[in-house]
């Protein structure tokens, strides 16, 4: 059955749900199927993407090499080719001590380059291929790789020779891309349970049967799940269980993995620990209520209870990360919606430690940016490796030399098309929120395209949730926008992370609709001050950031042109009310737990699919994933369903389901822009900004 315009319409197949007193009648249930193999409703989503496809008819580069041993490695991506390749070389002088200045010679008269591993001959006739860890062992002679080849994050680990591609072992099958070398002839992976929570931690001897692998730690309650970090220092490897508000912290050390775990930070209710090592000590972040955003202490090796405290709390500048060097202390940190990085010299190994003072601030070029540690500096260098980009500055690679504060560019992503990052202007603006709290918004666009007179199409991005920060980063898709006189603005509400702790636990829970309400109260800001008008507004998020768009969709349709859902999240109380469901017990400490009443009510006042009504939407492009292990392909295809049954509009209505994708879109590079560009042409289509090319034109 269609509608007029041929748009698909889902069949109606009651299915009541009561809980409290309260009944809901889900006409749409049917379309969930775990198996992902019911013709029927395979057919249904092949109509979605028939109708949206009739609708919307319409160089090589090598990344900055890291030196680890006698090795150069690099991630290499040939022109044309959707995957990339793993490649090495020969470090010319391996004795000479790391510098700034280093560069790995490509000459005729360099090393030869080595590829160990090409993705696009493994990816060939298959629909999706990722690798999502690849480890190379500590003497530099094997390499253990994480691939999936559905989309379903359910993966197989293969062992090679090298230099050779050899397997030199049967593959774990079954397995998380969590994945360590513990020696030279061990691997630490981890495994999930049914609802593809990682649960169990194993020891795996290469050359054995994996049914005979030893379990290091089975997590057992299905509100924590594990997590697997190598210390910078190479000598232990660290395995974590962990809730949304707990954390605690086992080690093993790699000269002996035989011996197993020991315990390193108690499981304490609230209390969330990271941890790493340096010389005779564990370095521990630790974050609890009081100290809400986290401190920095030490323990020695033999005594873990015994703290010393190195670095303490701050209500306004929270401690996100720490990275350990021999002689240095990293520490990343956030103050006034903004990341820094802030470095402390360490007295020698084997020294008392004591609080610590005078650490100096890197300075970055542009007023607001992104930038990220890199697990690949040497930690007996004094070289910190920084990915750093902002809204304008495309994504480069920074060495940094923590003694002399000397600071050498060592790559610089290439954008073609005549790219001049000076004609573009960026901005951090503050919305009221409806509480007065002062929202950041980052916000970048063509200094000579647009007019700020409201007359601008802008597009606005929103996320909010997890204590995730969305910083103003560079991504050359945006420029198809910008260079067409789109303003592009990013809304850092509440529920993310930007702005501390205390920003994510006011978005969160019982106070999620602060996430809501802020990303409107953002919306209403560039409008009054004419960045643009609500003839010219889109909007865009997706997985929790779709549950963001959804939510406003139904609350406040009148202040949009366009908005894309992809991956949402939108039918959230059904789904957090079935622990069967991936995810869903470990996602109440998130958005809370509906078998409890008050969270069933104030969950079920914002879940989008709970909230659709016969009103006028405005244009709507909704994408799903049918493998997709974090939000069901069935949460989207029941929330378009509903809407196209109730909307009282003739404005578009689009649903793509990717057949051959999981959570993070199609796998290669070229697939990815495909997803990005019917994105951007739906938008610039319900701004009417392309010609109606008529069904069955490309």
């Amino acid at each position: 059955m269609t509608t007029k315009d041929n748009a698909p319409v889902a069949k109606k197949v009651g299915h009541a749900m009561e809980l409290f007193g309260d009944v809901r009648v889900d006409n749409y249930y049917w379309l969930r199927d775990d198996s992902r193999s019911s013709p029927e409703v395979l057919s249904y989503l092949q109509e979605e993407n028939a109708y949206t496809d009739s609708v919307m008819a319409g160089g090589r580069r090598v990344c900055s090499p890291v030196r680890k041993g006698p090795y150069y490695y690099y991630e290499r991506t040939l022109e044309a080719k959707e995957y990339v390749q793993y490649c090495r070389r020969l470090v010319p002088n391996p004795n000479a001590p790391p510098s700034v200045h280093d560069t790995m010679p490509t000459g005729p008269d360099a090393p030869q380059e080595h590829v160990i591993l090409d993705e696009n001959v493994k990816a060939q006739s298959r629909q999706y291929y990722s690798i999502a860890a690849f480890k190379v062992s500590p003497n530099n002679k094997l390499v253990a790789y994480a691939e999936d080849t559905k989309g379903d994050e359910i993966y197989t680990v293969y062992v090679i020779d090298a230099q050779t591609g050899a397997y030199v072992d049967k593959p774990l099958l079954g397995v998380t891309a969590y994945l360590q070398w513990a020696d030279d002839g061990n691997l630490v992976y981890i495994t999930m349970d049914e609802t593809l929570r990682p649960h169990k931690a194993w020891l795996h001897k290469l050359g054995t049967e994996q049914s005979s692998d030893s379990c290091l730690y089975h997590e057992k309650d299905d509100m924590f799940s594990l997590d697997l970090q190598a210390s910078e220092s190479k000598k232990f490897l660290f395995i974590a269980s962990e809730s949304r508000t707990t954390r605690f912290n086992f080690y093993l050390d790699v000269s002996k993995p035989e011996d197993g775990l020991k315990a390193l930070t108690p499981r304490v209710d609230g209390i969330d620990t990271s941890v790493s090592h340096r010389g005779n000590h564990f370095f521990i972040k630790r974050r609890s209520d009081e100290f809400f955003n986290s401190e920095v202490v030490a323990c020695p090796l033999d005594n873990t209870s015994a703290t010393t405290l190195l670095l303490p709390h701050r209500d306004s500048v929270k401690i996100q990360d720490i990275q350990l060097f021999n002689d240095h202390l990293v520490v990343y940190e956030r103050e006034k919606g903004l990341p820094k990085v802030t470095i402390y010299g360490l007295p020698d190994v084997g020294e008392p430690l004591q609080i610590l003072q005078g650490g100096h601030i890197v300075e970055f070029i542009d007023p607001i940016y992104s930038v990220e540690l890199s697990e690949s500096s040497l930690f007996t260098s004094s070289i910190l490796r920084l990915y750093y980009s902002s809204m304008k500055t495309p994504p480069s690679v920074y060495d940094y030399d923590m003694k002399t504060g000397i600071s050498v560019l060592k790559k610089i992503e290439t954008v073609l098309g005549g790219f001049d990052a000076s004609n573009y202007v960026i901005e951090r603006k503050w919305a009221n929120a409806r509480d007065g709290t002062q929202i950041p918004i980052s916000i970048v666009y063509h200094k000579d395209l647009v007019k700020l007179d409201g007359s601008d199409p802008l597009l606005l991005y929103g996320y909010g949730s997890y204590e995730i920060c969305i910083d103003p980063s560079f991504d050359a898709s945006w420029l198809s926008l910008l260079d067409r006189g789109f303003v592009y603005a990013i809304a850092h509400i509440r529920g993310g992370g930007e702005m501390g702790r205390q920003w994510y636990e006011n978005g969160k829970f019982l106070k999620k609709k602060n996430t809501l309400t802020d990303f409107i109260a953002c919306a209403e800001y560039l409008i009054k001050n004419k960045y643009c008008s609500k003839e010219k507004l889109c909007i865009n998020g997706g997985s929790a950031g779709g549950l963001l768009i959804g939510a406003v969709l139904n609350m406040r349709p009148d202040l949009f042109k366009a908005a894309v859902a992809e991956v949402p999240f939108v039918d959230v109380l059904t789904t957090m009310l079935d622990p069967t469901i991936p995810l869903t017990t470990s996602e109440w400490e998130e958005w809370g737990d509906p078998r409890n009443e008050e969270f069933y009510f104030y969950m079920k006042s914002y879940s989008p699919v709970d909230n659709v009504k016969a009103q006028h939407y405005p244009n709507i492009l909704v994408t799903a994933g049918l493998n997709d292990p974090r939000v069901m392909y069935s949460e989207p295809a029941k929330f378009v369903a509903k809407l196209r049954d109730l909307k009282t509009d003739d404005n578009l209505l689009l649903f793509k389901c990717e057949f051959g994708a999981g959570h993070n879109s199609k796998s290669g590079r070229f697939e990815k822009l495909q997803e990005e560009s019917l994105k951007y042409a739906f938008i610039m289509k319900a701004l009417n900004m392309i010609p109606d090319l008529g069904s069955g034109q490309k």
